[in-house]
């Protein structure tokens, strides 16, 4: 059985086949818990707390800007950053080859990372997941599928 895990601090998916997940830490207990093998989607809220909703709606909307010094908790923004970091500290390194000179990055052998999508509300905070998860695929050589979607919620 593949797991669907949903990140969310507030909001819970209509559809009860997800596993959800409420902060930074769950997330990570979670995704350990039951292996990147067994897990098919992930989708992540970026905003996961006061901090990171105050900087939304007022640095976010009036400047289009987001400042992450002024958030205090982990967003779905450091789960990216984990989900990547996780991957490559349980699969063997990857190795390089010189070509023409250059070294290339073979990509990891047996290539097991669960599709990601972001439900954010938060443009900008969606944006940089999305551009993060997008360029390690690239980097593995991958289709970069990592979209915005909605996602049904109560």
């Amino acid at each position: 059985m593949k797991y669907r895990i949903y990140l969310d601090d507030v909001r819970t998916p209509i559809d009860n086949d997800w596993v959800v997940v409420r902060d930074y830490d769950e997330f990570v207990t979670k995704v350990q818990e039951l292996g990147l093998e067994n897990i098919e989607t992930i989708s992540l809220d970026h905003d996961l707390g006061i901090s990171a909703m105050g900087e939304y709606h007022f640095n976010v909307s009036p400047n289009y800007t987001l400042d992450y010094n002024n958030i205090t908790e982990k967003t779905g923004y450091d789960c990216a950053k984990w989900l990547v970091n996780y991957f490559y500290n349980t699969r063997d390194k990857v190795s390089h080859t010189e070509v023409d000179g250059e070294f290339m990055n073979n990509p990891v052998e047996g290539f097991i990372f669960p599709t990601v999508y972001v439900h954010s509300a938060n443009p900008i905070g969606s944006a940089n997941i999305l551009g993060y998860i997008n360029n390690f695929l690239m980097n593995e050589d991958k289709p970069q599928t990592c979209v915005r979607v909605r996602i049904q919620h109560t």
